[in-house]
């Protein structure tokens, strides 16, 4: 019987079947081939008298370690656009992580009762012209929260984001109910007091969300240099035009990438972000040596 892993507890394992949930153990095999089931894992089980034991793990198109959720294919990505002011370097780290898991990312601005018209659609063409979307919501009152829901059909969703930024809100919203436990910013740091617990999926019409806030800080050094490229949209069209076979468009010459920022057609600040994150993670592999 196949079925999709929606809840792990203490070495059990809920999977959500065509019969209905089934707590299941997972085979000692998976141990001795160091594989740990995960939320959201897509697997083959055994039943006898209700109980199952967990056969196969089929392959996994994502995997996240915090939360520890695989197969996710969206990602809301939530910032406050006011209280605190967003951090566009801070939304940059949560988009390259959402490109290194391929995971398609959407920016969510919270909070948009807080600015004008024109400061709101000031951000949002900053995000849009780097290639993402961007949804207007305010967590507290409902707003945008259909529009949401659209997008959780037929995936398997995750929120991320700073804290204060209103995940906790959101989710609470998005599930009609006070599912978890809404964080408290703080007035003395502007930043959220952390309110994570293990993962669920809970079934939203025919897709999942992840009940717990994702990430709400981001280490992206653990990256290699060669693959970060790969995290920016805006140069898939560019990588492959460079002089040089492996460019990291960084000091090299004949770069189409620094070309393509000259004629405008690239953000240079994004790209003076490229350059920081990709002296990072060189610094990493020094200082590791």
């Amino acid at each position: 019987m196949k079925g999709k892993i929606i809840k792990g507890i203490g070495g059990f394992y809920y999977v959500k079947t065509e019969d209905g949930l089934i707590e299941c153990k997972a085979r000692g095999i998976f141990r001795h081939k160091d594989i740990v089931p995960m939320v959201g894992d897509n697997v083959e089980i055994e039943v006898d008298r209700g109980k199952g034991v967990i056969e196969e793990i089929f392959e996994r198109s994502s995997e996240l370690i915090r939360p520890t959720v695989a197969n996710v294919t969206i990602a809301f990505v939530v910032f406050a656009i006011k209280s605190p002011d967003i951090n566009f370097d801070l939304l940059n780290r949560f988009l390259i992580l959402c490109e290194h898991n391929k995971m398609e990312a959407i920016v969510c601005l919270n909070k948009v009762d807080l600015v004008t018209e024109e400061e709101k659609e000031e951000v949002k063409k900053k995000i849009n012209d780097i290639g993402y979307e961007v949804l207007y919501i305010n967590a507290k009152k409902g707003e945008g929260i259909e529009l949401l829901k659209e997008r959780l059909e037929d995936n398997i969703t995750v929120l991320c984001g700073p804290s204060g930024a209103g995940k906790s809100t959101l989710i609470n919203t998005l599930l009609a109910k006070e599912h978890m436990e809404t964080g408290v910013v703080s007035n003395k740091i502007g930043r959220g007091k952390h309110t994570t617990r293990h993962s669920e999926l809970i079934e939203m019409g025919e897709g999942y969300l992840v009940d717990t806030p994702g990430f709400s800080n981001l280490e992206i050094t653990f990256m290699e240099e060669e693959d970060l490229r790969y995290c920016f949209p805006e140069f898939k069209e560019y990588n492959s035009k460079c002089k040089y076979r492996g460019c990291l468009h960084n000091k090299e010459p004949h770069c189409a990438v620094k070309n393509a920022i000259e004629e405008g057609k690239i953000n240079e600040f994004r790209y003076k972000f490229y350059i920081r994150t990709l002296e990072e993670i060189i610094d990493r592999r020094k200082n590791k040596w």
